[in-house]
């Protein structure tokens, strides 16, 4: 395996607590890219027109270092990425309890499906084959995301073997399957009764076929496989039903998949890491504490 410094773009960021690394994804070239995309637009906290699909590195805190990595895969409908609410600072909070971060800039609506796909299993992929470089245990890779972050890292939970998510690059060679996944307020379903409508005609389009309908909906692509799962969600969010958490508990349970789910009164959508939202902004707490029975972190 080469090493990572001659076949990956590093663009060195400075940080307050440590060296923050850009990892471009497809140093050999986006697959299916588009001509002439334009740049990104970011505006605030949101980012849209991806075309160079990336991870921005965030390592382990030095005083509580582990062999832990979360790639994360933020938020925005399918349609734009909350990188700093629902990336940045996760990644943050993970760094400090000795997990190493990585954030997903994945290709979005412009793209559609199996695009965002490709990307974050290309992620699992590429942190696992250079993981000795990144100081992390290759059976230790877990995956986090947040509403339509979330169905994206439930996408790789479940359809990491699926040929819509191999490009024939030979990195496809290396398993896409995380050890493990956190899925905070996720879109799971594309049943239009449950659904979030906006995060379906992002990734599959007005009139997706039935086919892709079902393959998308992934309550239905739990096996004995797909890792153990952690699932946070609030009763009260009027964007993202709280059923789409429960139809995947439900099937992780049937598939006898360890698990765990926290269901909040109040949250609402989009919670991330604020405080004042009574029991809903201890969640952190919560999930250190899987973390830690799983063996993922140290306390």
């Amino acid at each position: 395996m080469p090493r990572i410094l001659s076949s990956l773009l590093f663009l060195a960021i400075s940080s307050a607590q440590a060296q923050i690394n850009v990892i471009t994804l497809w140093p050999e070239g986006v697959p299916n890219a588009r001509p002439d995309p334009g740049p990104e637009h970011v505006d605030g906290d949101r980012i849209s027109n991806v075309s160079q699909p990336t991870l921005t590195m965030y390592p382990a805190s030095f005083d509580r270092p582990a062999k832990t990595a979360v790639i994360i895969c933020p938020g925005g409908g399918y349609g734009f990425l909350s990188f700093t609410r629902e990336g940045q600072q996760y990644a943050q909070w993970l760094s400090h309890i000795g997990i190493t971060a990585f954030v997903l800039k994945s290709r979005l609506s412009d793209y559609g499906h199996p695009a965002p796909l490709q990307d974050v299993l290309r992620a699992i992929r590429t942190v696992r084959a250079h993981a000795a470089e990144f100081g992390v245990a290759p059976d230790r890779i877990g995956i986090m995301g947040s509403s339509a972050g979330g169905h994206l890292a439930a996408s790789a939970a479940t359809l990491f073997d699926h040929p819509d998510g191999q490009t024939g690059a030979p990195l496809d060679a290396v398993s896409a399957r995380p050890d493990f996944a956190m899925l905070m307020y996720p879109v799971i379903t594309m049943t239009p009764t449950t659904t979030h409508a906006g995060s379906r005609n992002a990734l599959l389009g007005a009139t997706p076929s039935a086919a892709r309908v079902q393959l998308l909906s992934l309550e239905n692509q739990v096996t004995a496989n797909t890792p153990p799962t952690l699932l946070m969600h609030s009763q009260d969010d009027d964007l993202v039903p709280v059923d789409n958490s429960i139809l995947f508990y439900q099937a992780l349970t049937r598939a006898h998949v360890p698990a765990e789910m926290y269901l909040f009164e109040h949250g609402g959508h989009g919670m991330g890491t604020r405080p004042g939202l009574g029991t809903a902004s201890n969640w952190t707490k919560r999930a250190e504490e899987w973390l830690h029975d799983r063996q993922l972190i140290v306390q």
